[in-house]
């Protein structure tokens, strides 16, 4: 995968596509700022932008920075977009890079997966995008762990009646945001909060939890002792998961057989009032807590705001992902259904799987930073370390990358739902 060389004479295109999903996404990829920026590193890179009703920056503050707004980008040889393409809005031998959700062979997305084969186009997934180390180099995940955190204390409030906080949508930004919930926060003491995830995610969460100065207390002191003001715990793998014969807990163990391993996280939920999920899970590993669980006297969480949104998996009672428009639902843990939200037998979770767009503005600048600083040079000067090559899925002759032959059957399955098949 050779890098051709480009001139300001012969320039590289690359477009910022319209998102076309639906619900509409707001976000960009690439700010007005980061548009004008690259073009001052890259002289050889021009940016089209195309025009769009729905993203939150408008054509407008694009023009505004000398960002060329057209409708038409076939002149662009790489394509940029958020959430995964219409199959029409596809352009044929062009490079798109934007977040395809296929490579967990995920049953929604097996005919854009065919169609991008059909239309020869070489698809990098974002999600795949990893150092040598295996570390993901870019994504969105700080910010689902911001507002998800932000909605958690929002759904407590709707659930309890004790206060009110306005959508994070309704927020310009995350300064707005945060604002917003160190005025409106009305908390009792003996407060307490868990969290999970020492990722982007979890990381997120805890900038909340820090900003509005909650206090962090050790896990084995949030479960043995009360505390005069609210305080919350963020736990690590090791704290709620344990070897079933009693061997102190291996992370390398755990990795390879994480069967041989129960959660002890219920103890947990017997002194929480919130609970914040921000954790990876990954296929086979325990879950955090289930159905029974929950209906044990000593439960205790009255909100659960499950950032991850694993439907019907480690966290039992999301039973499914929730909107912006309507972010909470209520789960009674005894007919293990939904129920109203402020009923005294229901616990309130906030479920929301696109949780970034509630920021845009914010989210699109922390992604275009990541894309310009470590991913967008990979495709102009070169991807010596194969980090690109690391992300393609497909190529531009059509045919599934080599650590991506794995997808053949579950292509070959969405072509046949193609309207052309």
């Amino acid at each position: 995968m050779d890098t051709p060389r480009y001139t300001p004479e012969q320039p590289l295109y690359i477009g910022v596509i319209r998102e076309g999903k639906v619900p509409p996404d707001a976000r960009v990829p690439l700010t007005p700022d980061h548009c004008v920026e690259l073009e001052r590193r890259f002289p050889q890179v021009r940016v089209l932008v195309q025009p769009s009703a729905v993203r939150r920056i408008t054509d407008e503050e694009y023009r505004a920075k000398g960002v060329m707004v057209e409708e038409d980008l076939a002149r662009c040889q790489i394509l940029l977009g958020v959430k995964e393409v219409n199959k029409p809005d596809l352009l044929p031998d062009k490079t798109y890079l934007f977040f395809s959700h296929t490579y967990k062979l995920q049953p929604y997305n097996a005919g854009l997966l065919a169609e991008v084969l059909r239309k020869r186009v070489r698809l990098i997934d974002y999600e795949m995008l990893k150092r040598p180390s295996g570390k993901r180099i870019i994504g969105f995940g700080r910010w689902a762990g911001l507002v998800g955190a932000y909605n958690g204390f929002r759904a407590h409030g709707v659930k309890t009646g004790r206060y009110t906080l306005k959508p994070a949508h309704a927020c310009r930004d995350l300064q707005e945001m945060l604002s917003e919930l160190s005025a409106g926060l009305d908390l009792p003491s003996h407060f307490k909060v868990v969290l999970t995830g020492s990722g982007r995610v979890g990381e997120g969460a805890k900038e909340v939890l820090d900003a509005i100065k909650m206090r962090h207390v050790h896990p084995d002191d949030f479960l043995r002792m009360d505390f005069p003001e609210p305080v919350y715990t963020r736990l690590e793998v090791e704290d709620y998961n344990a070897h079933n014969e009693g061997r102190p807990f291996s992370m390398a163990e755990f990795k390879d057989d994480p069967t041989s391993f129960h959660s002890t996280f219920p103890r947990f939920a017997h002194a929480a009032d919130v609970y914040i999920a921000g954790h990876f899970w990954a296929e086979g590993s325990p879950f955090l807590f289930t159905r029974a669980d929950m209906r044990d006297p000593a439960w205790k969480v009255q909100t659960v705001a499950d950032i991850s949104c694993d439907i019907d998996g480690p966290v039992a009672c999301t039973l499914r992902p929730s909107t912006i428009a309507e972010p909470f639902y209520g789960y009674n843990p005894t007919t293990e259904s939904e129920a109203d939200l402020k009923s005294s037998t229901s616990i309130a979770v906030m479920a929301v799987d696109n949780l970034p767009c509630e920021l845009p503005r914010d989210a699109s600048e922390g992604f275009g930073d990541e894309l310009l600083e470590h991913v967008l040079p990979l495709l102009i000067e070169g991807d010596r370390d194969g980090i690109l090559a690391g992300a393609t899925e497909t190529t531009l002759a059509g045919e599934l990358h080599a650590p991506y032959r794995y997808l053949a059957d579950y292509a070959a399955k969405g072509a046949g739902e193609l309207p052309d098949a």
